[in-house]
């Protein structure tokens, strides 16, 4: 058995790992440069949640990834997860509150309840309630670092014996009845089995999931005071989760310090829920990487309600892109269309965190393996 992943970010490059793990023979195609900042997985961190609010069935994939996340930080020797456990804030009925306690009721996880009072004296830049609002705290949730982790799972793989073909681009991809021909412009490969995990570039590969790729911009924040750099600290200032209206949520965290690097390690994280709530498809080879107000005029609103003491321009902004599946869940397993293909893609914003986890049920899926979660929501025949 001889497998080809096309595309290596958060799910391509953990499949590449997986594959390589079993000794399998495996190539690996990325058109740019391994961890490249032109695709979904990068920006320094990404949340990492345990109780999953988007779909109960995430949460056995994220304790997977965890411990998938843990091994490879055993094998390279670097920090890839960072637990501090993650605030959930909203009125109890709303998305993120009811999604979050749905995830750990179906999974017999403890969530800690903290009222206003709790609430302030262990996270003051959270502080604030609204009366009917409540806040959960996930012990299990943090921040992975998308960069490091990508280089790790490549750099395991390819000590194993994979190849990894770096700047090369995938012209054709045809299935056929003895394999998987493989075309770039430099010649071409045959595959038993293709994992398809081009990103933001899947949707093209799939017309009949109507994937969206859409531009996320990632914005960064400072204190309005630099001397209070050290009470942002993602040790005061967690992984949250805020939804302060139906059609508003903030997610954010606070400095990560030396991971982020010299440019961000003193700034605050944030985002909003509903970034690509309009859904313009973009053209991932014409992605606007400019930078406009309305790239975080939003978020800094939100930021300014849900936390004190943060400069309202962002510090930095930086272009991403996340494809959007019609359910919103991803979509992950063999084609409907041709055994021989598996899919690995829709992250839907929320699938760096599981990306170690996907990667070994895509590499489990190219090699007829019995899966160890859960799959059928996530299954592309869903779509057919």
């Amino acid at each position: 058995m001889n497998v080809a992943v096309v595309g290596l970010g958060a799910m391509g490059a953990n499949a590449l790992w997986r594959l390589a793990e079993r000794g399998v023979s495996v190539v690996g195609f990325e058109q740019f440069q391994v961890a490249h900042p032109l695709g979904s997985s990068h920006g320094v961190t990404r949340l990492f949640r345990e109780a999953c609010l988007e779909h109960p069935d995430l949460t056995p994939i994220a304790q997977l990834s965890k411990r998938l996340f843990r091994e490879l930080e055993e094998l390279s020797g670097q920090e890839l997860l960072r637990i501090t456990g993650g605030v959930m804030l909203g009125a109890p009925d709303s998305d993120v509150i009811a999604g979050t306690r749905a995830a750990a009721s179906a999974h017999g996880l403890q969530l800690e309840e903290l009222d206003a009072g709790e609430l302030a004296a262990r996270f003051p830049l959270l502080a604030g309630l609204a009366p009917a609002d409540v806040a959960v705290l996930d012990p299990g949730a943090g921040v992975a670092f998308p960069e490091p982790t990508i280089r790790a799972a490549v750099v395991r793989a390819r000590a194993l014996g994979a190849t990894v073909l770096e700047n090369t681009r995938v012209l054709a991809i045809e299935p056929g009845e003895d394999g998987v021909v493989i075309r770039t412009a430099s010649g071409q490969w045959l595959a038993d089995r293709v994992i398809l995990a081009q990103g933001a570039w899947l949707a093209a590969e799939l017309p009949w999931v109507s994937l969206q790729p859409i531009r996320t911009p990632m914005t960064w924040f400072e204190p309005a005071e630099p001397a209070d750099a050290a009470d942002f600290g993602l040790e005061h200032l967690p992984v949250f989760v805020r939804q302060l209206s139906e059609s508003e949520v903030l997610w954010g965290h606070g400095s990560v310090g030396a991971a982020a690097g010299p440019e961000k390690g003193a700034l605050l994280k944030a985002g909003v829920g509903d970034i690509w709530q309009e859904r313009v498809r973009i053209d991932p080879d014409e992605l606007d990487r400019g930078v406009k107000p309305a790239d975080w005029r939003q978020v800094s609103e939100l930021l300014g309600r849900a936390v004190p003491g943060i400069e309202p321009l962002p510090a930095r902004v930086d272009p991403c892109m996340v494809t959007i599946s019609p359910d919103d869940q991803f979509v992950v397993g063999p084609s409907p269309r041709h055994p021989r293909v598996i899919v690995g893609g829709g992250d839907s914003g929320h699938a760096f965190k599981h990306g170690p986890a996907l990667g070994e049920i895509l590499a489990r899926f190219a090699l007829d393996e019995p899966q160890l979660v859960d799959t059928a929501f996530i299954d592309p025949a869903r779509f057919a």
